[in-house]
């Protein structure tokens, strides 16, 4: 009699993102050759979105490109003769959900504002997990996390600051992650001063400005050919400056047998599988508008040692 062998992981419901690529082997047992059936949600497969391979012991669904609609309830049914065997299993296509349909603010006190929302239209076909909440105080404009993985529709900012005004926007948040946009608030929550009067002291402002300065020099380095080695050395200086290695007075460029990186004023050059003509003297110049340095080592490339032919042991 025919048999479905339903794999534990398919038992309960099967869930992806939008985009992905399914393949599932579900086998079963029958003879003579089962006779496959395929439905969705009790109507038959559409072809150009999902395709059936079957053999003598298992059946394959696959789906290239998942979608939204490709979520349903799809049932498998092997018949030999006038017996037969049905499998079902529930497949769940979810993405990033839709921003919350709307947030005002409710009520400003003190340092305090008072916040409400809705829920997303869109749940990206899944549960909604929380939701994040920022605020922006009006003359930066710069968004900052205040609550995270927050599950009710309303909340209370403290701790804002007096004379300030604030924006506050709420993204939705599902198994996916957050929703590319959010809903923001259309008013605005103003932190009115008290009636004290405070000049904040001046001072002045401290010149960080500074010419380029290698705090670490470079070092000469002895490698063995085809063995990469790497040359390492630091800068600072400020505005950030601009970075340039030089084999025998040469610009390197973007020769992609080198690889240069140069983060936090850490400076490095690899030099990938060396050969006997990349020796020399390399050096590493650092340059803004305030001057320039420069520091420079030597690298000795030696020929890998070849044991002597002819020598057998005893």
């Amino acid at each position: 009699r025919p048999k479905v062998r339903l794999p534990r992981f398919l038992r309960q419901r099967y869930v992806t993102q939008v985009g992905s690529k399914i393949n599932l082997t579900i086998p079963f047992t029958g003879k003579p050759k089962p006779v496959v059936t395929w439905t969705k949600d009790g109507q038959p497969l559409d072809t150009k979105r999902v395709n059936i391979r079957n053999s003598d012991r298992d059946s394959i669904l696959f789906i290239r490109t998942t979608e939204r609609d490709d979520s349903g309830v799809y049932e498998m049914c092997v018949k030999v003769d006038d017996f037969e065997d049905k499998a079902t299993l529930t497949l769940q296509i979810v993405e990033l959900p839709g921003p919350p349909a709307s947030v005002k603010i409710i009520d400003t006190w003190g340092f305090n504002v008072a916040l409400e929302w809705t829920p997303p239209k869109d749940s990206g076909n899944t549960d909604i997990k929380g939701y994040t909440v920022q605020k922006a105080d009006k003359k930066t404009g710069d968004w900052f996390n205040v609550l995270e993985h927050y599950n009710r529709l309303n909340a209370t900012i403290s701790d804002l600051i007096m004379g300030n005004t604030y924006k506050f926007r709420v993204f939705s948040e599902n198994k996916c992650g957050l929703s590319e946009e959010a809903a923001i608030t259309k008013g605005e929550a103003v932190i009115l001063k008290t009636d004290i009067d405070y000049k904040p002291p001046k001072y002045q402002e401290h010149d960080f400005t500074e010419a380029p300065k290698f705090t670490t020099a470079l070092s000469d380095r002895a490698t063995t050919v085809g063995y990469s080695t790497k040359l390492l050395c630091s800068v600072r200086g400020e505005p950030k400056p601009k970075v340039q290695w030089m084999k025998n007075q040469m610009i390197l460029g973007d020769d992609p047998k080198y690889r240069q990186i140069c983060v936090q004023g850490i400076c490095s050059l690899e030099i990938r599988k060396p050969g006997n003509y990349d020796g020399g003297v390399y050096s590493c110049k650092a340059k803004n508008k305030h001057g320039e340095a420069i520091v420079a080592c030597k690298l000795e490339v030696k020929q890998a040692a070849i044991p002597e032919a002819g020598k057998e042991k005893k």
